[in-house]
């Protein structure tokens, strides 16, 4: 989903919608469909590898500090700790924004290469194509060409991406959990049942992926743009800022949520099984060590 999601986004890159656009992909399944039919099964799953090792990245550092960060955030703004009374959004918003962009900017260059990998292709091109044959290819090609700098070039728009993601996911996922175990603990639905945390999380997919999106496009748009005739920063865009401008300018709002149903479909399943199971890795650890 990935792959499509990243194809959909870059359609139409700053071109004006008209009737006669040629659109090689209009929808999720028939993307789906295209890339299968002609690029096959390693089409459809271009950038794995970086893909990956960009989820540990992030996900290891937002998951691991979330928790501590919100204590620390509690005990310096109500001289209590988390744990010893009802969640304050402000302070896990705060607490989730801050791990995932720290997540963000250590992942960053997985990122950047995951995003121009699903972007190539032979036979319905979007967006500039970088033409990498594998991530260590592509790493050595980005090294080659702008060294430190150019491994982080769009760190700042997935650091906006990821803050505002982790900081509603994290966050509305703590709510919903304490607000189904409040309402719902009488039938079985308390903070350590299995239903209550996917619930919780499947609620929770849909607000990140609404949130999140606009700033997907933009990471994504950043990220996959080709290096100026200077060599310095991007052809298309210097910053976040004027990638949003100059999208919404020529595409229109709505251009900001394209890709959003394959986004969904890859989020909400992937927020639903890593809530369920970092919960039960909780308990686990809370039990046996």
């Amino acid at each position: 989903m990935r792959v499509v999601k990243t194809r959909l986004q870059l359609q139409g890159e700053l071109a004006k919608s008209t009737p006669n656009m040629v659109k090689p992909y209009h929808n999720v399944a028939q993307a789906f469909w295209v890339i299968g039919k002609n690029e096959g099964l390693r089409g459809l799953q271009k950038g794995l590898g970086p893909g990956y090792m960009y989820q540990i990245m992030l996900n290891g550092t937002r998951l691991g500090f979330y928790e501590p960060a919100k204590g620390i955030l509690y005990r310096a703004f109500t001289g209590q700790s988390s744990d010893s009374q009802r969640p304050i959004i402000p302070l896990n918003v705060a607490a989730g924004g801050m791990c995932g962009m720290a997540g963000a900017a250590l992942g960053s260059p997985f990122f950047l290469v995951k995003t121009r990998m699903q972007s190539a292709s032979n036979f319905a091109a979007v967006g500039f194509q970088h033409n990498y044959t594998s991530s260590l290819d592509g790493l050595r090609k980005i090294w080659r060409d702008g060294g430190v700098r150019g491994l982080y070039r769009g760190m700042d728009a997935a650091m906006m991406r990821a803050g505002a993601g982790s900081s509603v996911q994290l966050a509305t996922y703590d709510h919903c959990k304490s607000y189904i175990s409040r309402n719902l603990g009488h039938r079985g639905y308390d903070d350590n049942s299995v239903g209550t945390h996917f619930l919780a999380s499947m609620i929770t997919g849909f607000f990140v992926c609404m949130v999140m999106n606009p700033f997907d496009v933009v990471s994504t748009r950043m990220y996959n743009q080709k290096s100026s005739a200077a060599g310095h920063g991007g052809a298309l865009y210097k910053n976040p800022l004027q990638c949003f401008y100059k999208t919404v300018s020529t595409e229109g709002f709505f251009s900001l949520y394209k890709g959003f149903l394959a986004h969904y479909l890859r989020l909400g399943p992937h927020t639903i099984l890593m809530f369920v199971f970092v919960e039960q890795i909780k308990a686990f650890g809370k039990k046996y060590i």
